[in-house]
């Protein structure tokens, strides 16, 4: 049984209505975290549209904030979101980006009172939709151990970056700087399976495989040792120290802390115009090259198809679009939940409407 993409849009955007956003703020937020889950990304997708909505009723989150330039340049700005949802102030600061971009060639945007901003992939395939290569990253709340540490020190800090091409979507590459991300470990806690050893340690550093003691008792790995810690501590400087938000250990947590204050998560938006530098159709034939040779590589033993970076979420869309978004259980059950306390009704087919 699936939820069309329509359905699930409509039902994210009454439940935001509901407590006080407008309708354009509701539709972009509903609009990122739909498109998440149509990706297959659920562990940033509507799944956590009640998390948000209890911020946004005890006041940590402000329903009728909007996200300002406080000062810019030619090809900068730093923006206050001012509590909105992360959503809201994302797409607000990586549009302004695009616009920096195509005055000067590129564009950087910084922003502070923010929070948790769903996938990072949503905001650097807004720009490559556009022509542009687009850049986006965020910091979060401690998870992630550095090497040698047995406690959490740095976020689980989100990269993405997405390339126009030849093809009907971006190349685009969405990750955690740790191993995996936290929500899937919570969500192999919510299934009651253990997790592969390597995804996180315990609080005298040894690998563990029950996602059960994370975050209270363990943190997550970061990716590559040294070079997962690295990236992070620049996502760190470009989305934090240098916006003003807060670093670090100063970050609060969205899910776990008192809803009633605010997050302070930082974030970070680059766009580059390619337009700018040589013809866009020159730049995607030059894409399309790079594509040719990544597909006719020779391949293992059983494989069928090498994937870009990001096909696989086109693909899911696709087919999300065509049959629907088959939730998974611990997503269906927080959005049946979050139906129940708004007494919104929460529509569930066995088809699909296109989105």
């Amino acid at each position: 049984m699936n939820l069309s993409i329509a359905e699930l849009e409509q039902f994210s955007i009454q439940c935001l209505l509901s407590v006080g956003l407008s309708e354009r703020d509701a539709r972009i937020s509903a609009g990122v975290l739909v498109t998440t889950d149509s990706w297959g990304v659920h562990t940033h997708g509507t799944k956590n549209l009640r998390g948000y909505i209890r911020r946004l009723k005890a006041g940590g989150l402000m329903a009728q904030a909007q996200a300002a330039i406080e000062r810019d340049g030619p090809a900068w700005a730093i923006v206050n979101a001012h509590s909105t949802l992360a959503m809201v102030s994302s797409t607000f600061a990586m549009d302004t980006a695009i616009q920096k971009a195509r005055a000067t060639g590129m564009g950087y945007v910084g922003v502070h009172n923010a929070c948790h901003f769903g996938a990072a992939g949503v905001y650097a395939a807004q720009a490559a939709k556009q022509g542009l290569i687009g850049i986006a990253m965020a910091n979060d709340t401690p998870s992630v151990s550095i090497p040698g540490s047995t406690v959490a020190v740095l976020g689980s800090n989100p990269l993405a970056i997405a390339i126009p091409s030849s093809e009907p979507f971006p190349i685009m590459l969405d990750i955690a700087t740790s191993t995996v991300a936290g929500g899937k470990v919570f969500q192999a806690a919510s299934e009651g399976r253990s997790i592969p050893e390597g995804w996180i340690i315990d609080h005298e550093g040894k690998p563990a495989t029950d996602p059960s003691i994370f975050p209270r008792k363990a943190s997550l790995t970061p990716m590559s040792a040294h070079k997962g810690y690295g990236i992070a501590l620049w996502i760190e400087a470009l989305s934090s120290i240098l916006t003003g938000a807060a670093i670090a250990q100063h970050v609060l947590s969205w899910s776990f802390d008192n809803p009633s204050l605010s997050t302070n998560h930082g974030a970070a938006f680059m766009a580059i115009d390619v337009g700018s530098m040589m013809p866009l159709d020159h730049f995607r034939n030059r894409v399309a090259e790079l594509i040719r040779q990544i597909r006719e590589a020779p391949r293992a033993a059983g494989v069928e198809r090498l994937f870009l970076p990001g096909e696989r979420e086109w693909i899911h869309h696709q087919e999300a679009s065509r049959h629907g978004i088959a939730l998974p259980a611990d997503a269906l059950a927080q959005l049946s939940r979050l139906s129940e306390e708004l007494a919104i009704p929460l529509s569930v087919g066995t088809h699909s409407r296109a989105g």
